[in-house]
């Protein structure tokens, strides 16, 4: 059986030998390959971040992957800044309100999000300027209407034939970087042609293209950066400082506990959440009271 699970938030119960700068009873961030939709995990000490003053668990459990990821995308790679313009694809989800988010901490930074319509008031609240209907408008056309010459970044975890529009949206100088295949996945059953029509789409560019193109492809995978500790906990500890400081903030979707597992994916899978679905190892206490009553 495989566990899945990247990231968590817990109180330290036990150390091993030699871990001198973690105490029992410290409340934790957990970041790792896999394995940790558990009630309990072992993981190495340099795999565990302290939880900042006033954070829950459940806003811990929420920030490594996506803020990680959307730090490393945006500023890393992208080296993005004042007046520039970013395109996010799936700006509702996890990744795209922290990329959202951190957006804001820049000054004018003009926000292009594709998501679908019931979430467009949510996204304009957060700081969106342009949401985007990507099942009712090509986003490619809409993007060019307001901004003609394209944008500075395209954050991409689509793959297929929108990392070719992804690239063809970049301004000179524009920084595309793709991070999933989320074309891939069209159902709760695996569908063999849709995958192999986002294979043979794939964008593929040689380097003498680019040369011509005055634009960047980057690539970026967290679960290949595992081994790179002291890179990822200097990321980490600049957003512990922005959420000090109340410039950023997990949105919670919704809270789930381990035995409703299907139904907390299936949230995912259809599309209607509104940032991080959560997982718990039982029901709220709220919850359990109602339930009972």
């Amino acid at each position: 059986p495989i566990c899945p699970g990247m990231e968590c938030a817990g109180i330290v119960r036990a150390l091993g030998d030699g871990v001198r700068d973690r105490q029992v009873g410290d409340k934790v961030m957990v970041l790792a390959r896999s394995g940790l939709w558990q009630e309990v995990v072992n993981v190495p000490a340099s795999q565990t971040f302290p939880m900042p003053e006033g954070m829950s668990f459940e806003e811990a459990a929420a920030l490594l992957v996506n803020y990680i990821t959307a730090y490393m995308i945006l500023f890393d790679f992208g080296n993005l800044r004042p007046n520039q313009s970013v395109l996010i694809h799936m700006a509702a989800g996890g990744v795209g309100t922290a990329a959202i988010q951190l957006c804001k901490t820049v000054e004018n930074v003009t926000i292009f999000g594709t998501a679908s319509a019931s979430k467009h008031e949510s996204l304009k609240e957060s700081g969106v300027a342009h949401p985007i209907d990507y099942r009712t408008m090509d986003y490619a056309e809409e993007v060019r209407k307001i901004s003609p010459k394209g944008v500075d970044i395209v954050l991409d975890p689509l793959g297929g034939s929108d990392t070719s529009k992804a690239f063809n949206l970049l301004k000179p100088m524009g920084k595309l970087i793709t991070y999933g295949v989320a074309n891939l996945l069209t159902g709760q059953k695996k569908n063999l042609m849709a995958m192999a029509k986002t294979w043979w789409n794939q964008f593929s560019i040689t380097a003498l293209q680019l040369l011509n193109q005055n634009k960047a492809v980057c690539g970026y995978h967290l679960g290949y950066m595992d081994e790179e500790v002291e890179l990822l906990r200097s990321v980490v500890a600049k957003l512990v400082n922005l959420y000090s400081q109340g410039k950023i903030k997990p949105k919670i979707d919704s809270v789930w506990p381990f035995d409703q597992v299907a139904e907390a994916m299936k949230q995912m899978q259809e599309k209607k959440n509104v940032g991080k679905v959560i997982l718990v190892p039982e029901a709220p206490k709220e919850e359990s009271k109602k339930a009972e009553n």
